[in-house]
């Protein structure tokens, strides 16, 4: 085994509003055109890991356009690794992205044909040399043909598997088909991070424990569920551990949950999966807390480095 992370999952562009910094107006509704952001969960994921100093892998199809070559200059400016990433001439995906009073996103994706879901398993990396820590998430799991791709070259790889939902019903809308694509990977998978609104629309009028209980008698050794300003709630065998979110002033919450992923691979990395109990799961948890604050406390998917982490 290696310590590099291995991120795999879309790289792609988020077209954002621009927002008048003294009205607070949506500029586009007023004629102008909207700011073109590199995003995708995954993408952020592997920044964030970048920044922390690791050797992040994405994987990834990112195209030859103009879009896909912005893409993957502030991937390699970050550092991230992309030898793992496939060239290819199809269009970058897009996501327009609405924000709603409070800073929340949401999205619309033009998904058929891009680069972004190319996966296939000729051009992934050889599972027989796993990475420390194996990273899926979004919709790279649910997009066909290349999510079927993606999961049975994920059952190869031999390293503990995070998996992030991020639900994106805008692309599947039948709630029972994206049960059963979240059931299926939640089975290879080692941590579950996902969001409390993911919960509540996946598995309406469920308790959150039951559905967490549910994943850990499946496959998973912790599941984490985000709750935006209040905090966060980890679930282990007989245990559960909450923290309080970190208050700032919030500009958007673009990248938040995708920071937290990347903190969750920090903490395998450092203390293994198996150590992440008691008091060294609450400290994770709020570090976790720290850093997702500090994402939303500026505009886009924008994670912390190391320095500023440490600092704030």
């Amino acid at each position: 085994m290696t310590s590099s992370i291995w991120i795999a999952g879309e790289v792609l562009i988020d077209l954002v509003p621009q927002i008048d910094p003294v009205s607070q107006i949506d500029l586009v509704s007023q004629g102008d055109t909207r700011i073109a952001i590199v995003g995708g969960g995954p993408a952020n994921t592997a920044k964030a890991l970048a920044r922390l100093g690791f050797d992040a892998q994405f994987i990834d199809g990112i195209s030859t356009d103009h879009y896909g070559q912005k893409a993957r200059a502030e991937l390699l400016a970050d550092g991230v690794n992309l030898e793992h990433s496939l060239t290819s001439d199809n269009p970058t995906c897009t996501a327009t992205v609405t924000l709603d009073s409070a800073g929340g996103a949401s999205y619309e994706f033009l998904i058929s044909g891009t680069a972004t879901f190319e996966f296939d398993e000729s051009w992934l990396p050889n599972p027989t040399n796993p990475p420390a820590v194996l990273h899926i998430g979004t919709l790279a799991t649910i997009v066909e043909p290349g999510a079927t791709h993606l999961f049975n070259w994920a059952k190869k790889v031999k390293a503990p598997l995070i998996f992030d939902p991020n639900i994106r019903s805008s692309v599947v809308s039948d709630r029972a088909l994206y049960q059963g694509i979240v059931e299926k990977w939640a089975s290879i998978s080692s941590v579950i991070k996902l969001s409390d609104e993911d919960l509540a629309w996946l598995y309406p009028g469920q308790e959150e424990q039951q559905i967490a209980h549910h994943f850990l008698h499946s496959a998973a050794e912790l599941v984490v569920v985000t709750k935006g300003a209040e905090g966060m709630r980890a679930y282990t065998e007989g245990a559960e551990i909450s923290v309080p979110g970190v208050k700032v002033q919030v500009v958007d919450t673009v990248g938040a949950g995708d920071t937290v992923g990347a903190i969750l691979v920090e903490a395998i990395v450092k203390y293994g999966l198996e150590n992440l109990v008691g008091d060294t799961l609450k400290k994770v948890l709020n570090r976790a807390a720290k850093a997702a604050a500090i994402t939303c406390s500026r505009p886009g998917a924008n994670p912390p480095n190391q320095k500023e982490l440490e600092g704030f």
